[in-house]
């Protein structure tokens, strides 16, 4: 089981209801809702960091390593 920490947030007033509205609709506890729509966030954004460094890599602004210098610097031969 994961370790919970309590957060004190700000919400501009029209998230913070429709949050409420959400909740009470669903019969579901706020940080239930805040921690699923972080959850699919976090999704989006891992999806738009890998796109950004493919096109790096398109681009020839970084490079690759091969798996035998991964496993050489890791000690793993």
């Amino acid at each position: 089981m994961s370790k919970h920490y309590r957060m004190n947030i700000t919400l501009p007033g029209a998230v913070s209801e429709e949050l409420e509205s959400i909740s009470k609709e669903l019969g579901s506890k706020k940080s239930h809702i805040i921690t699923k729509a972080l959850e699919l966030y976090f999704d989006e954004l891992d999806l738009e960091i890998a796109e950004r460094r493919l096109k790096e890599f398109e681009n020839g602004e970084t490079d690759t390593i091969s798996a035998d210098e991964v496993w050489k610097d890791l000690g793993i031969d």
